[in-house]
């Protein structure tokens, strides 16, 4: 079993609000997680996706005022979307009796029909969290390489050999494009789909050019963005956005894309081993995509992120702007011996870094010259972790 750093983080919302969202792709922990605090206070759990369970909130809010005194889990809570209303008045008149917090705990894949009925119902009254794939920095050191091929996922992960986790990820993405996104609305072909999510693999950390997309797919570029927006609401794929606020340069306007969990890539592209991975073009931008991740995950709340580059080839991977607005530009490389390209300090020179950071797969941290510093992941991790409140 592997902590999750949100852990604390979840608690502490469920004891300052009454309802949390725990948002997520499925198989990623969800539930585990949400089990566990449950052991720890009284609680109800209830899967939407049962029978038997949904059944019994044919009269929710009869049903659930009766478990007034338990947090109530519910589990893939989109399979019953007019129950957001009844959670409101049961939050309010639980306020009247001094139930204040603590109150429901809602699960869910993350659909954009969730956030947008909760966004209305529950409105001062709900917190969100994410739970993404295990990071970098919930692994020890010695199991980045593991992490970085099979991913996040639990199950992924702690397979027994990499074969296994790729039959995994395969069932996984066909689960998820066959049964899991049409009950969350999208009436989306799923060969289609998945002819996007390989693309997307392929394009790993490269500039998003919808009308390429929409030419090897036939379709327009609105509906290539609908496609994206779906892959991102779902929390499957990363849209970075460039740098814009340097006046008097030609700065790129294309968002960066990733698959965000790097086992998924691999599985799309067909690697199935860590010589599998380093063998193949993909595996730098790879690489970039799996720390961009790790970044994502420790940064204090508040944080932005940006990639920066110029038409004249200055570019930064990862320009990390900290509240307070310092900014600390990072470069990925997978190489032990990490070479800065001149695009870099001349990046640099644009942006006026607060720090500057390689990170590579090594184990040391040392100087690079210019004010840089070679860092591995965990290290990196660690110091932006470091400027959480």
């Amino acid at each position: 079993m592997i902590s999750r750093r949100e852990a604390p983080k979840l608690i502490d919302l469920l004891d300052s609000n009454p309802a949390v969202a725990l948002l997520g792709p499925r198989q990623v922990g969800k539930t585990t997680l949400a089990l566990e605090i449950g052991e720890q206070r009284p609680s109800l759990y209830l899967d939407l996706e049962s029978d038997a369970d949904r059944a019994k909130l044919a009269e929710p809010e009869l049903y659930l005022a009766g478990h007034e005194d338990k947090l109530i889990i519910l589990d893939e809570v989109h399979r019953v979307p007019d129950l957001f209303q009844n959670l409101r008045g049961l939050i309010d008149r639980g306020r009247r009796k001094g139930l204040r917090n603590g109150r429901f705990l809602l699960l869910e894949s993350a659909s954009m029909d969730l956030l947008k009925q909760s966004g209305e119902s529950l409105a001062g009254r709900i917190a969100y969290l994410e739970l993404a794939p295990i990071d970098g920095l919930e692994v020890e050191a010695g199991e980045l390489d593991k992490l970085w091929v099979r991913g996040g996922f639990p199950e992924s992960l702690l397979a027994a050999n990499d074969a296994v986790s790729q039959r995994w990820r395969l069932d996984f993405i066909r689960t998820y494009l066959e049964r899991d996104i049409p009950l969350l609305g999208p009436r989306i072909p799923a060969e289609t789909l998945r002819r996007f999510w390989t693309m997307l693999a392929h394009h790993q950390s490269g500039l998003l050019n919808a009308a390429d997309f929409a030419r090897a797919l036939g379709v327009d570029g609105k509906t290539v963005a609908s496609y994206l927006d779906l892959m991102v609401d779902l929390l499957l794929v990363r849209r970075l956005e460039p740098w814009h606020s340097n006046a008097g340069k030609r700065l790129v306007k294309s968002p960066r894309v990733y698959v965000r969990d790097t086992g998924l890539l691999h599985a799309l592209l067909g690697l199935t081993t860590l010589d599998d991975v380093l063998g193949h073009p993909v595996a730098g931008a790879s690489w970039e995509g799996f720390v961009v991740e790790t970044v994502h995950a420790v940064i204090p709340q508040g944080a932005r992120t940006n990639f920066y580059r110029t038409a004249a080839g200055a570019e930064i991977d990862l320009v990390v702007t900290l509240p307070g607005g310092r900014r600390w530009a990072i470069e990925i490389k997978r190489s032990l011996s990490p070479k800065l390209e001149r695009g870099f300090h001349h990046a640099c020179l644009d942006i006026a870094p607060d720090r500057r950071i390689v990170v590579y797969p090594g184990n040391e941290a040392f100087p690079l010259g210019n004010d840089i510093q070679a860092l591995p992941l965990h290290k990196l991790g660690e110091l932006l972790a470091g400027e959480r409140p």
